[in-house]
C-alpha cells in the first residue's frame, strides 16, 4: 500500500486521544507502509511523538503533522459544532480529502461531527439523499454488510432504498459478491411486519430492480441470508452494538470456563488459534471502522473506545477504499442503478 495517498487522521477525537492515536498512525506506517498526515493540536502530537521508543520510531518520517486548534467534544451538537469550530481536528481532517491532500480519513471522535464535517467539506455525491455508515458483519456464508448503523436516527422509505443501492454497489465493488441480495430489517419475515417506516419501504425495494429477498430478522444477519441488509441509523446502531456487546460476552465466558479446570485449560489451547480467528472477525480493534458511504471521498469513522491497533485497521481500511476508490465507483454506478430501480432523480430524494 505504498503507493496510496496519505491518510488523514483526526488525533483529537476518541476516547483515548491523542495517545493512542499517534501510537496507532506509527503502527500503521510501520507495518502498513501507509503514509499518514496527524491532524490536531501540534504540540501535543509532537510530545506523544517524543515520547515513543523502538522500532516504530523509524516510521516516523512517514508521519506528517497538520495543525488544527480546536476538538469537537463528544457532548457537542455535531452540526453546530463544526459550523463553529472551522479549525477543528475533524473539518481539517475531511477537509485534506476534500483538497486532494489525503486519500481518506479516519476519525474515532464524534461520529454525527464527523458526518456533519464530511458532508460541510468533501460533499455528497449527486443523488444521494442522505449518506450512510455500513459496517460488515462476520455470517457462516461471509459477511453481511449492515446500513445505517448510525447516520441517520430517522429515514424516509427512498432513503433506504438508496441504502440499498449504495450497499448493491460496496458489496460488487468490495465484496466480490456478483448479484448482492438484499434484504430488509424487521421484527419478522412477513411482509407486513415492522414499523411504518419499514412498511413503506417493503414495496419500494420489491418494485426495484435490486436482488430484494423481502424481510429479514437480526438473526439473520449472521447466518447468510443476505449480502446487504438495510435500516434506519437507530435500530442499525443498536444491532450493531448488540452484536458487539453479545460477543464480547461470550468470548469472555468461553475464557472463564476454560480456566475453571485442567481439562478447560487444555481445550483451550487446543482450540485458541480458531476461536482468536473467531473473534478477530468481530472485534472492531481489528475489523477497523465503518465506511461513510454517500460522500465524495473515503471517510472511515473508528471506534469511540479506539487504541492503537484499532486505529492501525482503521487506516487500513481507509487506505484500502482510497485504493478501490468506492465513493468514485457509487458516484459512477449508481446513476444506472437507480434508473433500473426506478428511483426518482436528485431533486424529488434531496427535498
Amino acid at each position: 500500500m505504498a503507493d496510496v495517498a496519505p491518510v488523514a487522521v483526526d488525533a483529537m477525537g476518541g476516547d483515548h486521544a491523542p495517545a493512542e492515536i499517534v501510537r496507532g498512525a506509527l503502527r500503521a506506517a510501520t507495518e502498513l507502509q501507509i503514509p499518514v498526515v496527524l491532524v490536531g493540536r501540534r504540540e501535543l502530537l509532537e510530545s506523544e511523538l517524543a515520547r515513543i521508543e523502538g522500532p516504530e520510531t523509524v516510521s516516523r518520517a512517514r508521519l506528517s503533522i497538520v495543525d488544527a486548534r480546536e476538538v469537537v467534544e463528544m457532548d457537542e451538537h455535531p452540526a453546530n459544532a463544526v459550523r463553529s469550530k472551522r479549525d477543528s481536528s475533524v473539518v481539517r481532517a475531511c477537509a485534506l480529502v476534500a483538497e486532494g491532500k489525503a486519500g481518506a480519513a479516519v476519525s474515532a471522535g464524534n461520529s454525527g461531527a464527523v458526518l456533519a464535517a464530511a458532508l460541510f467539506t468533501v460533499k455528497r455525491i449527486p443523488g444521494i439523499a442522505r449518506p450512510a455508515i455500513g459496517a460488515l458483519l462476520p455470517s457462516r456464508a461471509a459477511q453481511t454488510f449492515l446500513l445505517d448503523v448510525g447516520a441517520n436516527t430517522d429515514c424516509k422509505a427512498e432513503w433506504l432504498v438508496q441504502f440499498a443501492l449504495m450497499g448493491t454497489v460496496y458489496a460488487r465493488t468490495m465484496m466480490a459478491v456478483p448479484a448482492p441480495r438484499v434484504g430488509l430489517l424487521s421484527n419478522g419475515e412477513e411482509p407486513g411486519k415492522g414499523s411504518q417506516l419499514v412498511q413503506e419501504a417493503y414495496p419500494l425495494l420489491e418494485a426495484s430492480a435490486l436482488q430484494f429477498i423481502g424481510n429479514v430478522e437480526s438473526k439473520e444477519l449472521f447466518t447468510g441470508a443476505c449480502d446487504v441488509a438495510v435500516c434506519d441509523g437507530f435500530v442499525g446502531n443498536i444491532a450493531l452494538k448488540t452484536a458487539e456487546g453479545v460477543g464480547e460476552f461470550l468470548f469472555a465466558a468461553l475464557r472463564d470456563a476454560a480456566m475453571g479446570s485442567l481439562s478447560g485449560k487444555v481445550g483451550g489451547q487446543l482450540l485458541k488459534p480458531r476461536l482468536r480467528a473467531l473473534r478477530d472477525g468481530i472485534d472492531y480493534r481489528h475489523t477497523g471502522g465503518a465506511l461513510l458511504l454517500g460522500v465524495a471521498g473515503e471517510v472511515v469513522i473508528a471506534h469511540g473506545r479506539s487504541d492503537a491497533l484499532a486505529i492501525m485497521n482503521a487506516i487500513r481500511v481507509a487506505a484500502e477504499a482510497a485504493r478501490r476508490d468506492v465513493s468514485g465507483t457509487i458516484a459512477k454506478q449508481l446513476p444506472a442503478a437507480a434508473s433500473q430501480a426506478g428511483q426518482p432523480g436528485e431533486a424529488a430524494v434531496s427535498r
